[in-house]
């Protein structure tokens, strides 16, 4: 996903060059050979959740969902097509250097995502700092809403917090870290009720800053503790050695986990107190 600065650099390897060109090609093209796939676990944990929350909803319009680095609208791809990530890589890794592009690649992915459109698909609304990652995103059909903003720096528009009231679902990929409490706190500003908020957190980071930020809203924060997932393999072995420091300067070790030479990251997911009590996190996803 995409992400800007904010201060905290644990020797990550920087990818600036991919995250807002005028289509994904690029973005695929790089990640590929890193076996990244954060966003395929997502598409599971996140389905799930949404599940969830349908069954406990009932009969209602379509669920409402923010994607916070949305970037080329890749979460909203897995999460309302039957799509799996190595299909994105077929259709964006492997093109050749005289295959359309831009606006011609968004208009005929227009018509590919409309054919493998999930029933019920929600509505998402995406939220990233690059301007042709998000125009893409919008253009393609991936995002229903979509917002070049970046809120660690700035408060949300009017109509951004228009467009945020009703959220029932805050997903996250790929950005903590690069975005902190502060980018949360002005989401929640725009909200009447506390929506949902599943972040995938590699363990490099802490996310105390941003759970404790949502306790004051009304949501309490469980850690899926039977696995954690990877997300992509490290650039190089200057990453690697950075991604161990950071660990042990947070007391972790990396046995089972980055040992194998992939970050991992963790699953929070936070919710009203109430819905913790009815269903534990361990019960609401019991495949994981």
């Amino acid at each position: 996903m995409t992400h800007t600065s904010t201060g905290t650099d644990w020797g990550k390897a920087h990818f600036e060059a991919i995250y807002n060109c005028p289509d994904p090609r690029r973005y695929f093209s790089t990640l590929q050979p890193l076996e990244y796939q954060i966003p395929q676990h997502g598409q599971a944990v996140f389905r799930a959740l949404a599940a969830a929350l349908q069954r406990r909803r009932g009969d209602r319009p379509p669920l409402r969902v923010v994607d916070l680095c949305c970037s080329y609208g890749v979460n909203a791809a897995l999460f309302n097509h039957e799509l799996t990530l190595d299909d994105l890589y077929r259709r964006y890794a492997g093109t050749g250097p005289n295959t359309p592009g831009g606006d011609r690649l968004a208009q005929a992915d227009r018509a590919f995502y409309a054919a493998r459109r999930r029933p019920a698909a929600a509505r998402i609304t995406g939220i990233d700092a690059a301007e042709r990652a998000v125009g893409y995103a919008v253009a393609a059909g991936l995002l229903d809403h979509g917002f070049a903003a970046n809120l660690e720096d700035e408060a949300a528009p009017p109509e951004l917090c228009r467009a945020l009231d009703g959220t029932e679902l805050i997903t996250v990929t790929g950005g903590v870290g690069y975005i902190t409490a502060r980018t949360f706190a002005r989401l929640f500003d725009c909200v009447s009720a506390p929506p949902w908020v599943a972040a995938f957190v590699l363990r490099t980071v802490s996310y105390r800053p941003v759970s404790t930020l949502l306790a004051r809203a009304g949501l309490v924060t469980e850690r899926l503790t039977t696995r954690t997932f990877r997300q992509r393999r490290f650039a190089d072995e200057a990453e690697r050695r950075a991604a161990v420091e950071a660990l042990a300067r947070r007391g972790l070790t990396v046995g089972g986990k980055e040992a194998d030479g992939f970050y991992h990251a963790e699953l929070y997911v936070s919710r009203p107190a109430a819905d913790v009590a009815a269903l534990p996190l361990a019960e609401l996803l019991p495949a994981f």
